[in-house]
């Protein structure tokens, strides 16, 4: 069990993750295309708000997932490293006639977390303001704060300049938190049943399936993929779910190991980790409707899981 982990299990852990994408969206007509364009409710958000999103293409499937971090002048768009491009060129291709300029900024500005049960004190420590709710952001200086976690523990952003960075991660360790490596942050991220994109969350999922519904409002009206998301919705299911699930074995079975029940197939596992906090391993796994209920027993060959 490394540092890392055991500060996020128990304590606080930073990590800096400026290699993830921020792309600025500026113009009048930000707020109406962000809005048109995304799951979450954008047009009645207020400086200081933010939400997390997908963008679906019209078929309703997720082709990426970000947050949106509304400010005074400009929205902040924040996605996965391997998303960057992808995210521009979809907004870009739906710019005609809005007032809308995208910038990406991730090579000039830096990013860390911090998370963990002793987050929030470690950065009132270094007198940090707190943001209150998710996704909600508060200026500190000349940095941002917000409420945002890659693990599923309590966890904050920090967004800065570059010549900032070095000096806040010494302010941090100062404070009592521990370094992470990428290693503990999935760890982590996989024991609390957290999907990521491109690893859980595929380009064909709908996101009824992988049940991250604080992803979308059903009350914004239309967007881009909404009918289809609404006639889930009408119909009341989907034949696959994303679940949080536990395994009878050493080692973690690959990604793409197939599950079943009564030698029927009945999923697929997404990731997995051993998970020193439950002394077993824990993954994700698509697993059809009828098998996605809490305590269901699968197998994954001839190892026993459990759905959690």
């Amino acid at each position: 069990m490394s540092e890392g982990y055991e500060a996020l299990r128990r304590g606080a852990a930073f990590l800096d993750v400026s290699a993830r994408g921020r792309i600025v969206a500026r113009g009048r007509d930000r707020a109406r295309l962000l809005h048109n364009l995304s799951t979450n409710e954008v047009k009645k958000m207020m400086p200081g708000s933010g939400c997390y999103a997908f963008l679906l293409n019209p078929q309703g499937r997720i082709q990426a997932d970000l947050h949106l971090l509304c400010f005074d002048e400009h929205f902040l768009i924040e996605t996965d490293s391997e998303l960057r491009d992808k995210v521009q060129q979809h907004i870009r291709r739906y710019i005609i006639a809005d007032q809308v300029e995208l910038e990406d900024v991730t090579a000039r500005t830096s990013e860390i977390a911090i998370e963990g049960p002793g987050a929030a004190a470690a950065l009132v420590a270094l007198n940090s303001p707190i943001p209150g709710s998710d996704y909600s952001h508060l200026a500190w200086g000349d940095a941002t704060v917000a409420s945002m976690s890659l693990t599923g523990q309590p966890g904050f952003r920090l967004f800065c300049g570059p010549e900032k960075a070095a000096e806040l991660l010494h302010q941090l360790a100062s404070a009592g938190a521990k370094p992470a490596t990428e290693g503990d942050i999935r760890q982590v991220r996989i024991e609390n049943g957290k999907p990521r994109y491109g690893e859980d969350i595929r380009e064909n999922s709908l996101p009824q399936e992988t049940q991250q519904m604080h992803a979308v409002s059903f009350t914004k009206g239309c967007y881009l993929g909404q009918e289809i998301v609404e006639r889930i919705r009408a119909q009341g299911h989907v034949n696959k779910k994303l679940v949080r699930v536990e395994i009878e074995a050493s080692e973690a079975p690959p990604a793409g190991t197939k599950l079943t029940a009564n030698g029927a197939e009945a999923g697929e596992i997404t990731s997995g980790v051993y998970s020193p906090e439950f002394a077993k391993v824990v993954g994700l796994a698509y697993v059809r409707t009828p098998h996605a209920n809490s305590a269901t027993e699968l197998q994954a060959g001839d190892a026993r899981v459990l759905v959690r």
